[in-house]
């Protein structure tokens, strides 16, 4: 089923008059177009496939400080934190690209409603990776038992911020295709931006602004250690550079654009 036909599972609701679909509906509609597009397909697959490799391998030739629950989380989530920010980019750029925006929005007016729920599934989308990973992750370090101090050690605190972090990937990739409105601009400029930024921020004049701007530097620790107080409030402006401010654009956007 295509994403035009996943939009058009709305019409009970938002047909009756005086009643639309309730978010928990819309979102569950968003969820399904994650999925229902080739692209969104292949690339949730390759998500699980290189996550079930990239544990699979730490546990046969990993060292075994790389073993322990804490590292295995960390490498069983770098795959869904590249690959799943496309996912996000292409559940908004699709209805531009694909020109089914005119089905959603006559479906459903509230065009900010439908933002939300984009929002919403990239959030449940996140959390259900992140379910995958864990799991992976769980098994994987029994399976090593690398007999080693502190193997299953693994605070709340840390296993919050991987979700933070997973989660809010997921969400700029949603920002980034709501600025562009376009899949192709949106996935390059994605990965071209914040890798220029952080090369320009490796000049030396530029390095404290790069502390507070740079993802790869400010946002890297969520999945390494407990953040101080000065740690968090770089990522908050990082996320507020790189999800907000491109999320704040792409909603403007949307609600002012016209649809044809």
């Amino acid at each position: 089923m295509s994403a035009n036909a996943a939009a058009l599972e709305l019409p009970v609701a938002a047909r009756d008059a005086g009643r639309r679909p309730s978010m928990v509906r819309l979102t569950t509609v968003e969820l399904r177009k994650m999925v229902d597009t080739r692209a969104g397909f292949w690339l949730q697959l390759t998500v699980v496939a290189l996550t079930f490799i990239v544990v699979g391998a730490t546990v046969i030739w990993g060292k075994p400080e790389d073993q322990t629950l804490a590292k295995m989380i960390g490498t069983a989530l770098a795959p869904a934190s590249i690959l799943l920010p496309v996912v996000g980019i292409l559940l908004v750029s699709s209805e531009w690209s694909q020109r089914t925006a005119p089905i959603t929005f006559a479906l459903v007016p509230q065009r900010l409603r439908v933002i939300a729920a984009k929002v919403a599934a990239s959030v449940v989308l996140s959390l259900v990776a992140f379910a995958l990973c864990l799991a992976l992750a769980v098994a994987g370090t029994a399976i090593a038992s690398p007999g080693i101090d502190g193997t299953w050690s693994l605070s709340a605190g840390l296993l919050g911020q991987d979700v933070f972090s997973l989660t809010t990937g997921v969400v700029t990739g949603v920002a980034f295709g709501a600025a562009f409105l376009s899949s192709a601009p949106a996935i390059v400029l994605s990965f071209v931006l914040p890798l220029g930024w952080a090369a320009i921020g490796s000049i030396h004049a530029l390095e404290p602004a790069a502390r507070w701007l740079d993802g790869t530097r400010s946002l890297a620790p969520l999945t390494e250690h407990l953040l101080s107080g000065t740690e968090w409030a770089r990522a908050a402006t990082t996320l507020a550079l790189w999800m907000l401010l491109p999320l704040a654009i792409g909603t403007w956007r949307i609600l002012r654009d016209e649809v044809a």
